[in-house]
């Protein structure tokens, strides 16, 4: 078990921190590009796009899998 902690790179992130990381990266614009949905593109906040993650799996799938891709970029 401790040994997955390590290896899982979301182990401790919140998804207010994700979605935090990649507006400040990519902005709102770019990021409703990489992922069409609708919190991202029309009148997009980090409040409004909590409340819908927070709810729709595919779309937070979405946004992980972005995140976990764009990770190495933030050190930089």
């Amino acid at each position: 078990m401790h040994n997955q902690k390590k290896t899982n790179p979301l182990h401790g992130v919140t998804l207010q921190k994700m979605i935090e990381q990649l507006v400040d990266y990519y902005g709102f614009d770019t990021l409703g590009e990489l992922i069409k949905i609708r919190c991202f593109n029309d009148n997009p906040s980090v409040k409004s796009s909590l409340t819908f993650l927070r709810k729709t799996d595919w779309a937070r799938k979405k946004v992980e899998e972005l995140y976990i891709k764009t990770l190495p970029k933030f050190s930089n």
